[in-house]
């Protein structure tokens, strides 16, 4: 969850100032922020610990007219090593509520502010089917719906119910259905657009222990099972968290591997006319032996962004410049922090396997991550 103005960045946006909100600071270091520890400071910062303070925020920023940023848990946002010359409401806000709706389901309201992986481990702990496999997700609950979070087979969007925004033409608060989010791969209506933000999320889960169709190989292999079987949530929770802790995908501060953007490369679709020409790049590269993952997908066929990386030349752990930041060391998707990195130190090894799985294969990787006054 990360707005800025698009006239000075190319990321999400929304405008404002937070310079009349009570208790604002300025020069808070947005590293502190973030989980690959980068970005330089705010002009000025405030905490919205519940939903009248987020909504009073914004609204306040939006009559000022100078630039706004909305901040979550920084798990997926690439902030400039000068920092954000505007001002930033960090969501903090919290609340949790359970409804019994009939046929042995339960609709679930979490506030914005929700820590992501502290509310899956809860309707794990009630016994709620549905969002097991989204465990480990680092990052807030208001932030999941904009970017339509998924992982190991599952994405929001088969479980989101509504989702309610502020408005920030009309400065009204509404409720809006999943239907109408546009809800697509890793994205939706609500990203890269200042025209809302997220106040609180509902989901519609199972009230029978049973975790939602193993549909991912290495999740269905980890869990003994076959595809589409289903099992306890607890038993689904803890095989996603040890394949996520295997890839450094569980945030640790003594692992270096941890302090990333999580996946910082969406995987791409290639549209069905151009695949016989991409496929036929890859076996010039690699060998007609070696299968290549597809994934059917909307638009053409989904690739492996991270079988494209490590295909290209670039393995586990592929240093950037002066070996501050490289791939991890676990998994070639995310892009870390070795512990002394800037921004630009990240960006510059994004750009290199960026156009290295260009110049090989001919694809063109998008970043993940939300990129604040910075850009590939």
């Amino acid at each position: 969850m990360a707005t800025v103005n698009p006239s000075k960045s190319g990321a999400e946006d929304v405008r404002g100032s937070t310079t009349h909100a009570a208790g604002a600071r300025a020069g808070v270091p947005l590293a502190d922020h973030t989980t690959l520890r980068l970005g330089g400071p705010a002009a000025s910062w405030v905490v919205a610990t519940r939903p009248d303070e987020l909504t009073d925020a914004v609204r306040a920023a939006d009559a000022d007219g100078e630039r706004l940023l909305v901040l979550g848990g920084g798990s997926n946002v690439v902030v400039a090593d000068e920092g954000f010359d505007g001002h930033v409401v960090r969501v903090a806000t919290k609340g949790r509520q359970y409804d019994s709706v009939g046929d042995g389901l339960v609709q679930l309201t979490a506030e914005a502010g929700e820590d992501w992986d502290d509310l899956v481990a809860d309707t794990v702990r009630q016994g709620l089917g549905g969002l097991e496999c989204l465990s480990g997700i680092p990052g807030l609950t208001g932030a999941t719906p904009v970017q339509n979070v998924g992982a190991y087979g599952v994405e929001v969007s088969e479980l989101l119910v509504s989702v309610d925004l502020l408005d920030r033409r009309t400065g009204q608060v509404r409720t809006v259905p999943a239907t109408e989010l546009g809800l697509t791969y890793r994205g939706s209506v609500l990203k890269h657009s200042d025209a809302a933000v997220v106040l609180r999320v509902r989901f519609l889960l199972r009230d029978d222990d049973r975790s939602a169709p193993i549909r991912y190989g290495e999740l269905a292999r980890a869990l003994d099972v076959e595809p589409g079987t289903q099992v306890d949530v607890a038993s689904a929770r803890e095989a996603v968290l040890a394949l996520r802790r295997g890839k450094g995908m569980v945030l640790d501060p003594d692992d270096h591997d941890t302090w990333s953007a999580g996946s910082f490369f969406t995987n791409p679709i290639v549209a069905e006319d151009e695949l016989p020409g991409v496929l036929e790049r890859i076996t010039a590269r690699v060998g007609a032996d070696q299968r290549v993952p597809q994934y059917p997908a909307d638009g053409g066929v989904k690739l492996s962004a991270a079988w494209l990386i490590e295909r290209a030349g670039f393995g586990k752990g592929h240093q950037g410049p002066g070996g501050r930041v490289s791939l991890s060391t676990k998994h070639t998707l995310a892009l870390t922090n070795r512990g002394a990195a800037t921004t630009h130190d990240l960006l510059s090894l994004a750009r290199e396997v960026r156009d290295g799985v260009r110049l090989a294969f001919g694809v063109s990787l998008a970043p993940e991550p939300v990129l604040v006054d910075c850009s590939l």
